[in-house]
């Protein structure tokens, strides 16, 4: 089967250099073919012949994004259409006289735009950090010596030269390897060190998974080995990752939401500004005095204020969530982080302590045996070489006191036998202490202990043994058998050919077990509405024993290779199903992230590896822990400086705060200037003059926006925490068109009161005066009604601050009336009756609100 290692999400490559792709399957082939097939050698590659594959394939370096220039960047970011709205109404109330607005609006501009434009360089910052964990140097052969080459010239074809502690600089395929271990958690999420062979695979598989490559960023931990670089730059696995960061932000559910309430407005503006500019021309008014309304009109219906309200919503939640040790990278996610309902994490690191511990030591008869980890200990302990996880997982576990012994002999560890051994003297008798592969150490014994007794090893105790082994492993448990063999007499050399006759004495098994506090974080994002979902490259077994000790059901498990083979419908249902998706690769999991967002869900991720950067970048809101590598720290949007999870439950319930006191105003200023709109327009088809002078909608507006400036400080219900709380366009016009003709109602009552009772018609400024102060009361103080779903005041109290803004604005507004200034905007002071028709109404305005707003929830709640 032919194999292209491009992979199945691969974007285009940023790479200069021509493809690498392979049409043959490099895993399955013998180390002779590997050399003829590179045109290679032990010997390595001449330097002339380097410099000339250094210039055909490119330089080994992953993607970089090409800077724009600062120009070009800021002007992307101010193409924003409500940026640009902002900044012709800005020019509007310039043009209007109105400077002062004119500053408010632009700053707003400003402050929204240079926003953006500073959060989009952390994309880039994430390639360096790519980049910058490689080391800047690799042990390569060139011209039949071993020397110190810069990664960035390795080729396709070059022998590179491993041992312990060295970070693989590109994708290689091993062709001699001694002893070799290497840890790919942070590459493929298996938690524990990964076994590799020189030897051909025997069959074609998932690239990940062959025994004998090694990618680029993995590292090894035990062992040496000699490989040939097949892929270089952005083909290795590690170089796609970097593709898929160097690429542009995506859109967030939260980008999504502003953009379709800001689209919603214009429309809406746009629409109605049209309409009462063409009733004023009908009507035979002057067109100049015409089209300052209109566009005062606009001035007044645009949501100028929502940058400024969105903004300081979100800088108060990232406040607030800095003092619980989270720091939050990028504002926007703070509301994505209320509103997602799928959290989907990786495994290893996240979940779990990515810290191989000894789990159990057990006899044949599955009990625990202090003797089974004495022995393993003593085995690890005189083992001499580089110890592996394992063995350093046995010396951490515990120090028992075993006193006297000396280390006689050692039979080093092979990968045909996969057994080591250690003998160990005392008293005058050697003990041989062998290790290694349960299915090996049982083939090697002829008896069992039992107690203190040693018994032959019948059929029976054997499948007996086997099946403790099966059980453990099914539980997703690494095992180690044990086992030993006394010599009376001491020998002074013994080899493989004493690994015979060997006492049984029982298993160690070693896991990555979940944190601590994994479980009660699980329970208490579920009970507040997030469904969870395991994202992970470790296999079923051991994922399926993390989501037991976690209390996590599995509804549906799906590997990477399921996964590949699924069409797009088909994925769009599994996403939906399966909570557990094992054996995944980086880019599946993207994939996943994407297809759940597809089916209309907000997702967050969650993981600290290499492997998870691409997932963390395209999720809604992606978090990461303080300990994470890097590149993930940086693609995320949120991280947690405590490895403790339970912090992630209060950044949720910080996120839907936020979002509730945005959609407050939303909701508020949606209905209040669709409102306004019906009562402009009504207004200019019956009264023979324009219902509020230009100035005056102004000053109305600015006031008005003024006193939302305390609704960030605001609280909000708990019932309104308890759920997942994503944008909802549809919801926010229904309520818009709900509530809107609820305040026109009383706007046309005003309009009849000045006019009949105190004859409005005679004296204009009186009219215009009264519906201002009419508009300003009754906008101002819905924000009572609309902030809650309760009753105000009674049942929700609302922050001492918005109160405060509400009052000084109403106060403002009652001396604007009385001041030298009055005349200044054409006001003129009421009589004393219309205070308290002014009271009648805005009292009757906010219970008819509060009526409404009731049925409303209960008519469209479950949307």
């Amino acid at each position: 089967m032919h194999v292209r290692l491009h992979g199945l999400f691969h974007k285009k490559h940023l790479h200069l250099g021509l493809s690498q792709d392979l049409k043959f399957d490099i895993s399955a082939i013998s180390e002779k073919e590997v050399f003829a097939r590179f045109k290679t050698a032990f010997q390595g590659l001449p330097e002339a012949e380097a410099r000339r594959r250094l210039f055909k394939y490119g330089r080994n370096e992953t993607a970089k994004r090409g800077r724009r220039r600062l120009l070009h960047e800021i002007y992307q970011e101010f193409a924003n259409p409500l940026i640009v709205l902002l900044l012709v109404l800005g020019t509007f109330s310039v043009f209007f006289g109105d400077k002062f607005s004119a500053i408010i609006i632009y700053v707003m501009a400003a402050m929204s735009g240079f926003l953006s434009f500073f959060q989009e360089h952390r994309a880039e910052k994430a390639v360096e950090k790519l980049n910058a964990l490689v080391r800047v140097t690799a042990t390569a052969v060139r011209n039949g010596e071993a020397r110190e080459i810069r990664i960035r010239d390795l080729v396709p074809g070059d022998v590179v030269s491993l041992s312990a502690g060295d970070v693989v600089p590109a994708d290689l395929r091993l062709v001699s390897a001694n002893d070799l271990f290497l840890s790919e958690s942070s590459l493929t999420g298996e938690s524990l060190p990964v076994e590799k062979f020189s030897r051909p695979t025997d069959k074609a598989g998932e690239l990940l998974k062959a025994h004998n490559l090694v990618f680029m960023g993995s590292s090894v931990v035990s062992g040496t080995a000699l490989g040939v670089v097949f892929h270089t730059g952005s083909y290795t696995e590690f170089g796609k990752i970097s593709n898929s960061l160097a690429l542009s932000k995506l859109e967030t559910g939260f980008d999504r939401g502003i953009r379709d309430f800001t689209w919603l407005m214009i429309r809406a503006i746009l629409v109605m500004v049209v309409i009462i500019l063409a009733i004023n021309l009908l009507d035979h008014r002057n067109f100049f005095d015409s089209l300052l309304f209109a566009l005062a009109v606009a001035v007044g219906l645009a949501p100028e204020t929502l940058p400024m309200i969105v903004t300081v919503n979100l800088s108060k939640g990232a406040l607030d969530m800095s003092k619980k040790k989270v720091v939050v990278k990028r504002l926007d996610a703070i509301q994505n982080f209320g509103a997602m309902d799928v959290l989907c994490t990786d495994k290893t690191g996240t979940l779990t302590m990515d810290n191989v511990v000894l789990e159990k030591h057990i006899n044949i008869f599955g009990q625990e045996d202090q003797e089974v980890f004495d022995f393993g200990y003593l085995n690890s302990f005189y083992q001499t070489g580089l110890k592996n996880l394992l063995d350093k997982a046995v010396l951490k576990h515990d120090k028992p006191h075993l006193q006297g012994y000396e280390k006689a002999d050692e039979i080093p560890f092979d990968f045909s036998r996969r057994i080591m051994s250690v003998v160990v003297a005392r008293q005058g008798e050697d003990l041989l202490i062998s290790k290694g592969a349960p299915e090996e150490i049982l083939k090697r014994c002829k008896f069992y202990q039992k107690a203190t007794e040693v018994v032959a090893l019948d059929l029976v105790m054997l499948e007996k043994a086997k099946r403790e082994y099966e059980l453990l492993s099914g539980q997703g448990f690494r095992v180690l058998g044990l086992a030993f063999r006394r010599f009376q007499h001491h020998k002074k050399n013994y080899s493989i050919e004493d690994e015979a006759e060997l006492v049984f004495k029982g298993f160690m098994a070693f896991l990555d077990p979940a944190k601590p506090d994994a479980k009660q974080t699980i329970a208490s994002l579920e009970s507040v509405g997030l469904k969870i979902k395991i994202l992970t490259g470790d296999n079923e077994l051991v994922t399926r024993k993390i989501c037991t000790d976690l209390d996590l059901e599995v509804s549906g498990m799906v590997s990477g290779e399921d996964l590949e083979a699924l069409p797009e419908t088909e994925l769009l249902k599994q996403v939906e199903t399966c909570n557990i998706f094992v054996r995944i690769s980086p880019l599946q999991k993207q994939q996943i992230i994407q297809a759940l967002q597809k089916n209309g869900h907000t997702v967050g991720f969650l993981g600290d590896g290499i492997n998870d950067a691409p997932a963390l970048k395209n999720a809604d809101v992606g978090i990461s822990v303080n300990n994470a590598a890097d590149v993930a720290r940086e693609s995320a949007s949120i991280i947690l400086l405590e490895k403790s999870l339970t912090i992630l439950n209060d950044g949720v319930l910080e996120g839907r705060k936020v979002f509730g006191n945005i959609i407050k105003y939303i909701r508020m200023s949606s209905s209040s200037n669709f409102g306004n709109m019906l009562s402009m327009t009504g207004a200019s088809l019956v009264l023979p003059f324009l219902p509020m002078l230009p100035a005056q909608i102004l000053l109305n507006n600015f006031l008005y926006d003024l006193s939302q400036v305390g609704i960030p400080t605001d609280e909000v219900d708990r019932e309104y925490l308890e759920k997942p709380k994503p944008w909802n366009i549809g919801l926010i016009k229904k309520f818009m068109v709900t509530l809107g003709p609820v305040s026109s109602i009383f706007d046309f009552i005003t309009f009849g009161l000045m006019w009949w009772v105190f004859q409005g018609y005679l004296h204009q400024d009186l009219f215009h005066t009264g519906w201002f102060l009419e508009s300003l009361f009754t906008q101002t103080l819905v924000v009572y009604v609309i902030r809650t779903k309760k009753i105000p005041f009674l049942q929700s109290r609302p922050s001492r601050f918005l109160v405060a803004t509400s009052l000084i604005v109403l106060l403002i507004g009652l001396l604007m009336v009385f001041s030298p200034l009055a005349a200044y905007f054409g006001f003129v002071a009421p009589p004393g009756l219309y205070f308290w028709a002014l009271a009648a109404i805005v009292l009757v305005y906010l219970s008819l609100v509060q009526i409404v707003k009731n049925w409303f929830i209960r008519r469209f709640e479950h949307e």
